[in-house]
């Protein structure tokens, strides 16, 4: 090797040497920015005239990226995501039900509530005990009004919070198909390259936290990104994402696909050539914040609702409904029963169980429904799935509810209208069916008419009856609206006065009784629509037992989501330390290496300063 080609390869040494400590200043600098990965240089060996190893040359910027390990990371993180937001919100669930048994409790108002009717029943005649019941009765039915605004305004919460994520989205969308132009068009090793790909998946990671997304990249350096589902956010160009805000939900601002009927804000990507895909009809986001707000807001929020809507219901109805059993009629040698349908109400029933020539009985109810939009009624308009359910219109009189029955169930029953408001219902003479029983529902609306059945509570002004239209029943959103009867607390005697003639003696505990014992004993069938029992076996128990079941379900799925967040945010803190410490910049790895590098400059100095003096005494001894 020459002197001239010594001298080369020490001044390529030296200025690989410059470079690769650029390299390990810009890691040291950058090792607590977020997203930096870890840079080493990349030299190769250069050869002249046939030499090997005649020196070194930088050819560009590696990033030190497990990309196997990204991929576990972003996914981990969205599903990490997801847990953190889903957990948030079920705390403040919590926080509206409060602790079973406490003071500030969902419960506490019931048992408060029932705690005074065991006054009342003990002391009819107690004017105090009296008020005493409609002071509890007030409040619990405040505290169900309470507790719907506060659902309804975390349902508005995840509402905006998609509003809010849904920005973050596009813009990171964006960032990311601008960042793809740029890297496409520079050099893939140089050294402005790699921070643009630090800042893509910097942009990339807050995407997976929004929600699940797929990534693909190209052999150009672009990334794709894709739903779960399989549709495209980002390519050649970035999609958009759309959301219409709906601002404070309401009991009846739920999601629907149906745009005529949807009262909750949707979901639209909309591609680069302008077609659009509504996200929330396909589930593409399940997943990441979005994903938790999604849930919260249309399916776990709406249900909790639906659990203390199906409480005040069940609670008004079971002190205010009576049940009158028909009697016996017959006709041309067909038998059954006939029934007085004079107090049905809308949302009212009646009742009907027949056995057919097979000997299967089988269970008919009749409910009315006076709006015709409602009709025909779903079969789940009943808490028993075995009913046949069955609407009709009674506002065009006895003739028209006949007609409408027997063109219903003609085949197996046989219905009239033998007098006045009276019902009567047969059985068909070919099948060989028998009824066996029939009977009518009603709603008190007098608090003295002689029943022990008394109005207590009314949806605003109107009686409870679970009135059916095309909007829904009145159950829905009935918790929020509930209070307790106006009548009554003008004169709170009629907890106790139930018949004027003869007029109900003061002492009288017969109607104090009946609302104990059906508020805190008697067993219901709630609708299986709640959630807390099947759809096969409704849950039947008393309305202490079906609270209980709330509040229990309740707690048991926060601590769930708690347990999940807890399990989830360990996985991505694992998976963020290992990815840190063979992606990131380790301090003590960069000063080892920076101390080889000053070894490195120092020998390839000291090669130059030596060829510098032998052309120095070859010069001299020329002379």
């Amino acid at each position: 090797m020459s002197l001239t080609q010594a001298l080369n390869t020490a001044l390529s040494g030296l200025i690989a040497t410059q470079a690769d400590l650029s390299v390990v200043s810009g890691n040291i600098a950058n090792a607590n920015t977020p997203g930096y990965v870890h840079r080493t240089l990349d030299q190769v060996e250069t050869a002249a005239g046939g030499d090997i190893g005649t020196g070194v040359e930088a050819k560009g910027i590696n990033r030190d990226l497990n990309s196997l390990l990204q991929g576990q990371l972003r996914s981990e993180t969205s599903s990490g995501s997801y847990a953190d937001t889903k957990s948030q919100l079920y705390q403040q669930l919590q926080q509206v039900y409060g602790t079973p048994g406490s003071a500030g409790a969902f419960d506490a108002a019931y048992n408060n509530f029932a705690t005074a009717l065991q006054s009342l029943s003990t002391s009819p005649a107690s004017y105090s005990a009296q008020t005493a019941v409609l002071s509890t009765a007030q409040q619990l039915a405040q505290d169900l009004n309470s507790t719907t605004g506060s659902i309804q305004a975390l349902r508005s919460q995840a509402e905006q919070g998609i509003s809010s994520e849904i920005d973050q989205a596009n813009q990171a969308i964006q960032t990311i198909a601008e960042l793809n132009q740029n890297i496409s068009s520079s050099s893939p090793q140089d050294a402005a390259t790699a921070t643009l790909e630090d800042q893509r998946d910097l942009a990339v990671t807050h995407l997976s936290q929004l929600m699940n997304i797929t990534v693909t990249k190209d052999s150009n350096g672009r990334i794709s990104i894709s739903t779960k589902s399989g549709l495209q956010l980002v390519g050649a160009q970035a999609s958009k994402l759309q959301f219409d805000d709906r601002g404070s939900l309401t009991v009846n601002s739920l999601w629907n696909a149906d745009p005529a009927k949807d009262g909750a804000g949707s979901i639209t990507l909309v591609a680069p050539g302008g077609s659009t895909t509504d996200l929330t009809a396909n589930s593409s986001i399940q997943s990441g914040e979005i994903g938790a707000y999604l849930e919260m807001r249309d399916q776990i929020l709406p249900q909790a609702q639906s659990q203390i809507d199906e409480l005040a219901a069940r609670m008004s109805r079971s002190v205010s409904d009576q049940t009158t059993n028909g009697t016996v009629a017959s006709s041309a040698g067909q038998s059954g029963f006939k029934v007085d349908t004079s107090g049905v109400l809308p949302g009212n029933s009646l009742h009907v169980t027949y056995t057919d020539a097979s000997s299967n009985q089988h269970t008919l109810t009749v409910v009315r429904v006076d709006d015709p939009a409602a009709l025909p009624l779903p079969s789940a308009a009943t808490a028993n799935p075995n009913d046949q359910v069955v609407g009709v219109n009674f506002a065009g009189g006895m003739a028209s509810v006949v007609a409408q029955l027997n063109s219903a169930l003609g085949a197996k029953l046989q219905f009239s209208n033998p007098s006045g408001s009276m019902l009567q219902v047969l059985n068909a003479p070919s099948p060989g069916s028998t009824v066996d029983s029939a009977s009518a529902t009603t709603t008190a609306t007098a608090t003295v008419a002689g029943n022990t059945q008394l109005p207590l509570f009314t949806d605003g002004s109107a009686p409870i009856s679970g009135a059916i239209t095309a909007a829904g029943s009145q159950d829905i959103g009935l918790a929020g609206r509930i209070t307790v009867n106006s009548a009554v607390i003008a004169d709170p005697s009629a907890l106790v006065a139930y018949q004027s003639t003869p007029a109900t003696p003061v002492g009288d505990s017969t109607r104090p009784n009946f609302l104990l014992n059906q508020l805190t004993k008697s067993a219901l069938t709630f609708s299986p629509a709640t959630a807390i029992g099947g759809v096969s076996a409704p849950f039947r128990g008393t309305l202490p037992d079906f609270m209980s079941q709330i509040m229990g379900q309740q707690s048991q799925s926060a601590n769930a989501a708690k347990n999940f967040q807890q399990v989830r945010d360990a996985v991505v803190g694992a998976l963020q330390q290992r990815f840190d410490s063979e992606s990131g910049v380790s301090i003590d790895t960069e000063m080892s290496h920076l101390i080889t590098l000053q070894n490195a400059y120092a020998a390839n100095a000291r090669v130059m300063s030596t060829i510098q003096s032998m052309y120095t005494t070859l010069m001299q001894i020329g002379a």
